[in-house]
């Protein structure tokens, strides 16, 4: 990185980092704590946390390329994009290109996810055709872009059947699914969402029931997207639920509660929580799915700044 790059970048975060590097005053005396070193604004993040193309389009401008070298830049070694398979062709192959060559890795794209329709929990041929179909589309972007993660949410309950048997009813439609996906090297991965504040009316909110899931549907092409803003308000208890269905995560979204804005600003603790994650030697891609608390130029420098402090804790 050139002198003139590297001095860019730090004036484009200094109003962030300026944060972190004036010392916090404690105790009635107002006695000082010993200064921590500020942590370097370019250095490669712990984890890989993945800024959706255009977050930081204040700095970056809306070309694709040039969002990609701007988080690189900044530290992010992976990048998401949900809105993929609506791309244009070229689109697809240039964003996903353009990651492969900087060594970056790409976050689960949107598969289906359809909120207003009955699907995934009924025993329907035509409903399993157009999920065969769905999955068969998503392959071909895989294809095309090298993506191996397709995100899938199994849509809303039938209020006049059974949970019981809509659970056995996604549970044999993810198995068609997979038998699409898995020769293909893409796998599945189910997002629970709360239904108390953004999506009431889905079938799967919790990582316990996607967990369940996933054990009986028993293929290595069906895991979990676990999504930290929505279990927060779900379930809550995040760590031990994520310990506890371990196994069967393959990617992770986070965001802030209240708010679904940046880390630091609500109530989880992010840096325990992403603490936990690194221990666990996770390689994977963490989704900054969230708004951002001021969307100008000093607010995506303080969203950059936000996962320097969350991204700080020790090893």
């Amino acid at each position: 990185m050139t002198d003139s790059r590297r001095n860019f970048i730090k004036k484009a975060t200094f109003a962030g980092a300026a944060l972190l590097a004036a010392p916090a005053v404690f105790g009635q005396e107002g006695k000082k704590k010993s200064k921590e070193k500020a942590p370097d604004p370019v250095a490669p993040f712990k984890l890989k946390y993945a800024p959706s193309v255009g977050m930081f389009r204040e700095h970056a401008g809306t070309d694709i390329v040039s969002n990609i070298k701007f988080c690189y830049d900044q530290g992010f070694r992976a990048m998401f994009d949900n809105g993929l398979m609506s791309r244009p062709p070229e689109d697809q192959v240039k964003l996903t290109g353009e990651l492969q060559k900087l060594g970056m890795d790409f976050g689960p794209f949107v598969l289906y996810a359809d909120f207003a329709t009955t699907s995934f929990v009924l025993n329907k041929q035509d409903v399993r055709d157009m999920l065969i179909n769905r999955v068969k589309e998503g392959v071909e972007v895989s294809k095309r872009t090298g993506a191996k993660y397709a995100l899938m949410v199994p849509g809303r309950f039938d209020e006049r059947l059974h949970r019981d048997f809509q659970t056995a009813n996604v549970i044999d439609n993810l198995r068609y699914c997979c038998d699409i996906a898995e020769p293909a090297g893409l796998t599945i991965v189910l997002e629970p969402l709360n239904t108390y504040r953004d999506h009431p009316g889905l079938f799967l909110t919790s990582v316990p029931q996607a967990y369940a899931i996933c054990r009986a549907v028993n293929r290595p092409s069906c895991k979990i997207v676990e999504d930290i803003y929505h279990q927060q308000i779900t379930e809550g208890n995040l760590i031990p639920n994520m310990d506890a269905a371990w196994s069967e995560i393959a990617a992770l979204h986070c965001g802030d509660n209240p708010g679904r804005m940046e880390p630091t600003t609500g109530e989880i603790n992010y840096k325990n929580v992403f603490k936990f994650i690194h221990s666990k030697g996770y390689q994977g891609v963490i989704c900054m799915e969230h708004g951002l608390k001021d969307r100008s130029k000093e607010g995506e420098a303080r969203v950059i700044q936000a996962y320097r402090e969350v991204d700080s804790f020790e090893v």
